[in-house]
Formats: structure tokens, sequence, C-alpha cells
């Protein structure tokens, strides 16, 4: 196990970091050393982070879930080259509350690649918390601030990964067919920004035949340590850095 482990965490990091020289897009002055990853997004990708902590690579800062994985991977494989790698993930969040810290959770860290996972509050909030927004106002609201990205950061990588469910815990028939067009627009958003988008749910629906759609996430919606193990990879295989 701890052979496999090993190789595993290798690959994660050696697929998600590529040397410097096949990244054509990169700031001018900006080389693999300092490279600056940032993980956006609500609870899943928040998954228990100090906020208070504010460092790159701290693991208090980091949580528990993928973004702990990638960059605990990526770390150990490339101990040289002085990456850095921040979440900003905010639990409850919706696009527009990812839109009122925009500048300074985001933008101000100048990120060479920025991930950003959103959309399950911006359906689940309008069965629990009064929120009334459409799937209009979400795909319109996340290109917007996918626009704004560019402008801001023209060479950013941007990874946009498919908000998803399984049906269990909260996850319910009310949920759809909603949020299923919630995650076309994601795709659609993604499109539109030149972005990476990272499918989820076609994922974790399979992976739900190998054992119950609880142990990917408890609640239907957050994922448990195998459940970020599955994000982690996926994230590691798209970002082709």
């Amino acid at each position: 196990m701890r052979r496999d482990f090993v190789a595993t965490a290798t690959a994660l990091a050696g697929a998600a970091l590529r040397p410097a020289a096949a990244r054509a897009d990169r700031p001018a002055g900006r080389t693999a050393e300092g490279m600056v990853v940032v993980f956006q997004g609500d609870s899943i990708t928040d998954c228990g982070r100090n906020r208070t902590v504010a460092d790159p690579n701290a693991p208090a800062a980091l949580g528990s879930g993928y973004p702990l994985l990638v960059t605990a991977a990526a770390l150990a494989a490339h101990p040289d080259r002085g990456l850095r790698f921040y979440n900003r993930g905010v639990s409850g969040n919706k696009v527009p509350d990812l839109q009122e810290r925009w500048a300074v959770d985001a933008l101000e860290l100048q990120p060479d690649v920025l991930s950003i996972l959103i959309g399950v509050n911006d359906f689940w909030h309008k069965l629990s918390g009064g929120y009334t927004g459409t799937v209009a106002d979400y795909e319109s609201q996340f290109a917007a601030l996918l626009e704004e990205t560019r402008r801001a950061l023209p060479h950013v990588r941007l990874i946009v990964l498919e908000p998803f469910v399984l049906r269990c815990g909260a996850v319910d028939d009310r949920w759809f067919p909603e949020f299923d067009a919630r995650r076309a627009a994601a795709a659609r958003v993604a499109e539109h920004a030149d972005a990476k988008f990272v499918p989820l749910q076609e994922v974790f629906d399979d992976r739900a035949h190998d054992a119950a759609p609880q142990y990917w996430a408890a609640d239907g919606v957050h994922p448990t340590p195998a459940g970020h193990a599955v994000i982690a990879e996926r994230w590691r295989r798209a970002a082709h850095l």
C-alpha cells in the first residue's frame, strides 16, 4: 500500500506540474519556480480550512480535502520549485459571494492557475435558504466573473470543475432537473472563458456502482476522503501544467 501511495503521489504531482517550457502562455518573467495555484469555491473546496491562516502551503490553510491532496503530492515531488498553493474556498458560497470577494481572494494572489468549483449552493439555498437565483442568473454571473478574471489576468490558466451531487442524504428528486441544468451551464461558462472543464458528475455516478453513494459523499453533497481523492485525481488529469 505504501508503494502504491508513493506512485500515485508522484504521478499526481508530475502530471500537474510540467516544466515552464511547456507553458507558452506564462507571463514574461514568471518561471516554474514560484508558480501560484489558487483553489476557489464553496464548502467542498473550503473543507474546514483555517481562514485566519493566509500563508501558502500551510496545512491549516489548505483544509482536509482535494486542495490538500493535490498540494501535498506536488510539494513532495518538487521541493526545489517554490510552488505556492492557496485555498480560498468559503463554505456556503454561491457565485454572487465569489464576486464580492474576488479581488482579494483571487485576483490579488496573481495565480498562474485558478481552479473553481461552485454551483451546489446556488441551487441548494433555493430549497433551504430563501435564495431565488435562476439557472440564467448562475450562468451570467459565473461568466461575468471569469470575464473579469481574463481582463485582470490574461495569462491565467482557468480550471472549472463541474458541480456534482450524489443521490443520497440531502439530495432527492427536488434537485432535478434544475441541478442538471446548472451543470450544463457551468460547462458553457468554461467553454466561453476558454477554461479547462473537469466533468465530475459522470465520474461519481460511475463510482456509485462500486460503492454506495454515501461512501463518496455521506450527505450527497460533501465528499468523504474517498470522494476528495477522486476529485484530486481528476484535477491532476485535467491540469497539464
